[in-house]
């Protein structure tokens, strides 16, 4: 659909808001589903290009008139885009009412999914505007200036005209396209998988993993607005934006019969979303948040919506927003976690789940209650992504007294998204996942709340101490071991966690290790080989990935009690010796947590089985296996013979050695790998200290 922005704005001039919506209305139905940005496009473009520039030799740059045609017709298509969104933000802060409002928003929604044209969506009026209609703040933006709006307007249809004299985009602009891609992907995000039609999409905090999420995205004030591209292309509809399952016709037929309150309701959400994707697209908008103190605002909202003030359904984007400004302003969560922003979020998840309150730090899990309806995980969700943001930092801290009493009441109802279930089996999944990280980021000592609930007559655990949550945490893990998918995102934060439970829970140790590692019976296979929880870690533990397979490592280790001879055991030297290197314990011994106040370890012993007792012997440490028996290759050899081919061996060692094939490392006195050379040298170094002590000792010796 070619943009009648000039049809557009002279029906603004002249009033007419049918003729606006009407053509606003086709606008959002053409591109509802687009994003206009196609990567793949412009690479191919780059390439033909330089392809170009190969064979000016023999054909002239003016018989490729056709590939600047195009780039004028794309550069048409942003140059629109770019005055639209100026367009729309003049009109919403000085004409757009009822209807009318709502479909310039939207038309707004879908342009803020292109950093390009970001310019006029990152100014303090417009974010001002956009906070406003949103319910943010109640002040007003800065005073227009004096032109009227038939010279703004004008204005805007003579810079239209100028643009018609296209021009080919020049080198610098298609370097400052790719600059900003490249931030994209130093940032961890992706062009074009911003938002949806109906919300903005989540990205894995992730993300953020890990957690969480990556700072500062895109580029701000006029770079945002610069280079070509009109191509678009079509978006994938959000895995997560269930909320609003009907049609958006059906959904705005409903809201007029609702009246004006629920059209209020539908402006604030619309410009939340348009919030949310300036904030995720522009470093300076995240910054500009701050300095207008918009935040204080959004906390506001939230603090009054944990009372049910507000929708589900914008509490929801009120949510998301604060999330994206706490994921990618670091300061902002730190300022937020200081004004009290724990509090705040724990009581609109209290809210969110209805808890009732058996005990100080215990919830009512009750098996009868209906699964979590698809709005109310939702919220919930973003509020652990909010709440890790804000909680990061204080695994390894020690809590104050009203510190560690807010996060233990915190940690009751982290064990109630853990055990209750959800309306889809993916939002269950998804819930526990953030529940796991967020636990995985709170002090070590207030997870004790998980273990000291009431035991139910067919609860499992041992006497005194309550195991439910556990074996869920210890099946979600299963769960994502079978699953393989994202592997390092998935499983990191789960094996830190049960890690430092099981350093600081002897009881969560020792009933995690009968599931991982129960006693050894059939040494015929290799530790990795199978499929059963041991093998599946022991197998990560030689991954690519440095992170994951330290941290499945870390958990084995951990459930050996951090003993070198009971790891080997049960993993295999082959397999053991990453971890082993990187501790400084190939020469054996114990890890130092071992030993220290940290590590609460039981005192169960490691016995041997009968069937593992019979075969001791014979089993190759290496491998953790009995190993068939092997011929001796030097049989019928002479004594000749054997020193020729040692010889041999030896050359062809340092042959590989000299030629930097290979490296002969060593194990030093602290149990770390070191070259050989520096091994031999440090020997010398001890030799000769050694001989001067001896030395002294005797010249002392014959003065006396």
């Amino acid at each position: 659909m070619d943009l009648d922005l000039e049809g557009i704005i002279q029906c603004i001039k002249q009033g007419d808001e049918n003729g606006v919506q009407i053509q606003l209305q086709e606008f959002n139905k053409e591109y509802a589903q687009c994003f206009f940005f196609d990567s793949e496009e412009r690479d191919r473009r780059k390439q033909r290009k330089l392809e170009e520039f190969r064979k000016n030799k023999v054909r002239e740059y003016a018989d490729s008139d056709s590939d600047c045609d195009q780039y004028e017709q794309e550069d048409r298509g942003l140059v629109l885009r770019q005055n639209l969104a100026l367009v729309l933000v003049r009109f919403i802060r000085t004409g757009a009412k009822g209807p009318l409002l709502k479909v310039s928003l939207r038309s707004l929604r879908i342009l803020s999914r292109d950093k390009k044209v970001l310019g006029p969506l990152v100014t303090d009026d417009a974010l001002l505007t956009l906070a406003k209609l949103a319910g943010l703040t109640a002040s007003d933006p800065s005073d227009e200036p004096a032109d009227p709006d038939s010279d703004f307007y004008d204005n805007v249809i003579a810079s239209l005209a100028e643009a018609k004299v296209s021009r080919c985009p020049s080198d610098e602009d298609e370097g400052d396209v790719e600059g900003d891609e490249e931030g994209d992907e130093e940032g961890g995000g992706r062009r074009g998988e911003c938002f949806d039609e109906d919300d903005v999409s989540t990205a894995d905090s992730v993300d953020l993993d890990r957690g969480g999420w990556p700072a500062g995205r895109g580029s701000a004030g006029a770079d945002e607005t610069r280079g070509g591209g009109a191509r678009h292309k079509v978006l994938e509809r959000g895995r997560r934006d269930r909320r609003e399952s009907k049609p958006e016709r059906e959904g705005e037929e409903e809201e007029e019969e609702a009246g004006v309150a629920s059209g209020e309701e539908a402006q604030r959400k619309e410009a939340l979303k348009v919030l949310c994707n300036v904030v995720y697209n522009s470093a300076w908008a995240q910054e500009r948040f701050s300095g207008l103190r918009l935040m204080c605002g959004l906390k506001e909202r939230l603090s009054s919506g944990a009372s049910g003030s507000s929708s589900s359904s914008v509490q929801f984007y009120e949510l998301r927003l604060m999330f994206l400004v706490t994921a990618l302003r670091r300061e902002l969560s730190t300022q937020l976690q200081q004004e009290g922003g724990v509090s705040i979020f724990t009581a609109a998840l209290e809210s969110c789940l209805g808890v009732q309150w058996k005990d100080q730090y215990e919830c009512v899990l009750d098996p009868e209650a209906p699964p979590i309806s698809l709005e109310a995980s939702q919220r919930v969700i973003e509020i652990l992504k909010i709440l890790f943001n804000v909680t990061y930092s204080t695994h390894r801290q020690e809590p104050s007294e009203d510190d560690a009493a807010l996060y233990r009441h915190l940690v009751a109802m982290l064990r109630l998204c853990l055990m209750r279930k959800c309306l889809l089996l993916d939002d269950s999944d998804e819930l526990q996942g953030h529940t796991v990280n967020l636990l995985s980021a709170l002090p070590l000592r207030c997870l004790d709340v998980l273990l000291t609930v009431r035991e139910e007559p067919d609860s499992t655990g041992t006497p005194g101490v309550n195991m439910e949550c556990v074996n869920t945490l210890v099946l979600f893990m299963e769960r994502r071991l079978e699953s393989g998918d994202k592997m390092k995102e998935k499983l990191t934060p789960v094996f830190n966690l049960l890690t430092e439970s099981c350093r600081a829970h002897r009881e969560t140790r020792h009933y995690i290790r009968k599931h991982i590692l129960p006693p050894l019976r059939d040494a015929s296979h290799r530790p990795e080989e199978g499929s059963t929880v041991k093998s599946r870690l022991v197998r990560l533990m030689t991954h690519l990935d440095t992170d994951l397979k330290h941290s499945a490592a870390d958990l084995i280790f951990v459930l050996c009690k951090e003993n070198v001879s009971r790891f080997v055991k049960y993993t295999g030297y082959g397999n053991a010796a990453g971890l082993l290197a990187t501790r400084g314990l190939l020469g054996g011994g114990q890890g130092p947590g071992a030993s220290g106040s940290a590590a609460q370890y039981s005192s169960d012993s490691d016995s041997d089985t009968e069937e593992y007792r019979q075969v001791k012997d014979r089993i190759n440490p290496v491998t953790g296996r009995v190993e068939a028996q092997q011929p001796d290759p030097m049989e019928g050899m002479t004594e000749e013979e054997k020193e020729e081919e040692a010889r041999r061996l030896i050359m062809l060692f340092n042959k590989l050695s000299r030629d930097d094939i290979i490296q002969p490392m060593g194990v030093d006195s602290e149990g770390k790998l070191v070259p050989m050379l520096g091994l031999r040298d440090n020997s010398l170094t001890e030799e000769v200290k050694s001989n001067s002590e001896n030395m002294g000792e005797g010249e002392e010796g014959r003065s006396k």
